[in-house]
């Protein structure tokens, strides 16, 4: 008995990993971009890993970068990350639902591995889940960023100076393309983008706040003042 459990763990572990790997392969362009980005932006080898290894999410890692190119203060840079990342906290509630009953410390463990994509094949999965399923899942997505991301930065240790120094556009254009996308799926999401963008402007051209605290007030007026808008316009506040 204890034989068949094990075989099945392992087998689940197998089917995770195998479906992880596709993750795995398209997080190796961004990973390497990031790698480059941080090395351009001062960042040594190790703490380029460590930011792989602790933060593991794209898109804050990269916006970190943008605010730790600027001189932002630590505060306003772990403030904005949570903000963003905070969405990771309904995906793995929601995992959860669906993942079998385990240890605590397991589902931890694998939570800490949930991101967009490993979400997505997850919770697509109309068998029940496994925790041996869900490691083998996160475990090679995880892999995969971690270790482009110190591909990256060697790679941008042996470029020229000034390549290096133009790396900076690379970042504004990994920021279009994760934008644009989801422009184009959801309304919500642009007028998000131009609220929050508009008031992060008005916040450095008057001087109001410093850059930092700027773009963590902008992202949380933006957001509060379209879902205000979303639920006055379905209670049918204003209308007749």
């Amino acid at each position: 008995m204890e034989v068949t459990v094990t075989n099945s763990r392992t087998t689940q572990f197998r089917l995770g990993f195998q479906e992880g790997i596709s993750i795995a392969i398209g997080y190796m362009p961004i990973a390497i971009t990031y790698g480059l980005i941080a090395k351009a932006t001062g960042l040594t080898m190790m703490e380029t890993l460590l930011m792989s290894v602790f933060v593991y999410a794209g898109a804050s890692q990269y916006m970190a970068l943008d605010m730790i190119g600027k001189h932002i203060g630590m505060v306003e840079i772990v403030f904005t990350t949570f903000i963003v990342n905070i969405r990771h906290f309904l995906m793995s509630a929601s995992l959860n639902e669906k993942v079998e009953k385990d240890h605590p410390l397991k589902k931890a463990i694998y939570a800490f591995g949930v991101t967009d994509e490993t979400f997505s094949v997850a919770a697509v999965k109309k068998e029940p889940i496994t925790t041996s399923y869900m490691f083998g899942l996160t475990i090679i997505a995880y892999s995969s960023w971690v270790i482009f991301s110190g591909i990256g930065h060697a790679v941008g240790s042996s470029l020229p100076e000034l390549f290096q120094q133009g790396m900076s556009i690379a970042l504004y254009a990994m920021f279009i393309g994760l934008l644009v996308p989801s422009m184009k799926g959801s309304w919500k999401v642009f007028y998000l983008a131009v609220v929050s963008a508009s008031f992060n402007c008005l916040f450095v051209m008057f001087q109001l706040l410093s850059t930092g605290w700027a773009i963590v007030i902008s992202t949380l007026l933006s957001s509060l003042l379209i879902e205000l808008i979303i639920y006055l316009k379905k209670k049918g506040v204003g209308y007749k």
